[in-house]
Formats: C-alpha cells, sequence, structure tokens
C-alpha cells in the first residue's frame, strides 16, 4: 500500500456531496474494512463513523483501519473539523456529532437504542448541517440503530445507501433502514465503495468539467 500523503486531503465546499456518515455494529470491523480499502487515497469529502464498541475498553478500531485503507483514519476529537481524505471514528461511550459549522461534537448524552455512540444522532446531524449534500451508508449491525437517521437524512435530499442482507453479518441495522422507505441503494458489500465513487467523485469531475464548459462559451 502506497504511504499517505497529508497533502491529498481537502475539503471542497463546493462539491455535490460534502460528507459521507457511515454506521455499523456487529460484524462492522470487516465491513468498513472491505469499504474503506475500496476508495481512493484522495477521496475528496471526509467519512464521519460510528461503529458499536465494547465501552469498558480502548478502542484500536482507527489504527487497525488505518493499516487497511489508504485513507487516513484517526478517532475524532472535538473540535476537529473534517478533512477529505479522513476517517473520523466515534471514540468508545461517545456519541459524535457533527456541529453547524461543521466541527466534529462529542457528548456523553443518554443511550439510544441502548448504545452510545448512536447512528441516529450522528446521521441526524449531518442532516442538519450538510442537507442534500450528505450520504449515509448504514452496514451490518444487529438492534435498531440508524431508522431514524435515515428519515432525517432523506427528509433533506440527502442520499442512503444500505448494505444488503446476503453480504452483512447481522441484518437488524440495515434491514431497518430499509423498512424505512428511505434507503435509496440497497447494495452488496463490495459495490458500496464503487458506487461512493462514483457518486462523489464521478460527480464532482462532472460538475468541474460542466463549469469549464460554461466558463469557455463565455
Amino acid at each position: 500500500m502506497a504511504e499517505k500523503d497529508e497533502g491529498l486531503t481537502r475539503a471542497i465546499p463546493e462539491a455535490p456531496f460534502q460528507v459521507v456518515a457511515i454506521a455499523a455494529s456487529a460484524g462492522g470491523l470487516k465491513a468498513l474494512s472491505r469499504v474503506l480499502s475500496g476508495l481512493p487515497e484522495d477521496f475528496p469529502v471526509p467519512i464521519v463513523v460510528v461503529q458499536h464498541l465494547d465501552p469498558r475498553h480502548r478502542s484500536l478500531m482507527d489504527e487497525i483501519l488505518d493499516k487497511r485503507t489508504p485513507l487516513h483514519v484517526k478517532q475524532a476529537e472535538a473540535g476537529d473539523h473534517p478533512e477529505g481524505g479522513t476517517v473520523y471514528i466515534a471514540p468508545p461511550n461517545h456519541h459524535l456529532l457533527v456541529d453547524g459549522d461543521s466541527s466534529l461534537l462529542l457528548t456523553q448524552t443518554e443511550l439510544v437504542h441502548f448504545v452510545r455512540p448512536s447512528a441516529d444522532l450522528l446521521f441526524e446531524s449531518v442532516a442538519g448541517t450538510y442537507k442534500e449534500r450528505c450520504i449515509a451508508v448504514v452496514l451490518t449491525g444487529s438492534g435498531k440503530d440508524a431508522g431514524m437517521g435515515v428519515e432525517a437524512v432523506k427528509k433533506v435530499g440527502g442520499t442512503v445507501i444500505a448494505q444488503n442482507e446476503e453480504t452483512a453479518d447481522f441484518f437488524g441495522m440495515p434491514g431497518t433502514a430499509i423498512e424505512t422507505g428511505c434507503v435509496d441503494f440497497v447494495l452488496g458489500l463490495d459495490e458500496i465503495a464503487p458506487a461512493l465513487i462514483t457518486l462523489v467523485v464521478q460527480e464532482d469531475q462532472t460538475d468541474s468539467e460542466a463549469s469549464n464548459s460554461d466558463s469557455s462559451a463565455d
């Protein structure tokens, strides 16, 4: 794997999408590894992740995933301003939210659907901050976390992807998301990274080409 180049991380305010939020629980390490390893190191928007973890132990997930993807992976810290090419993972026992100024917030408010961090809270916060420019991805996991969150994303015009039952180790979370009727794409695990590249990278390039064409016409 090529060494990570910090200079490649960037934020593109004009991009059609500005953030990807991913939620996972049981089976999540494998699923996240597969999705993130399929994305390029210059993926132009930040990725924020909620993975349900044992609150009693320090998490090594950021270190493990950092070795499995060309993206830079770190545990989210309060006040971080998310950048492209970087994955921010909620620390154990903390809700992760994106504030109105696009900075990250960590809270230890009450459990949501018996979990902290909560996918619902993360998705609702990115919906409130990024509106139609957010993508929510629901991966393998038991329980019902993410259902209310995908409804919030869809309400503002965002895009929702859920892992299909055939490739999910646990279908509780993706199934709950699909039952809301708010999921745009139900995909196999290995189809999710290509879909994100199509949505984020290729649409961004198309917009740039259209803008350059308009400028040339002037």
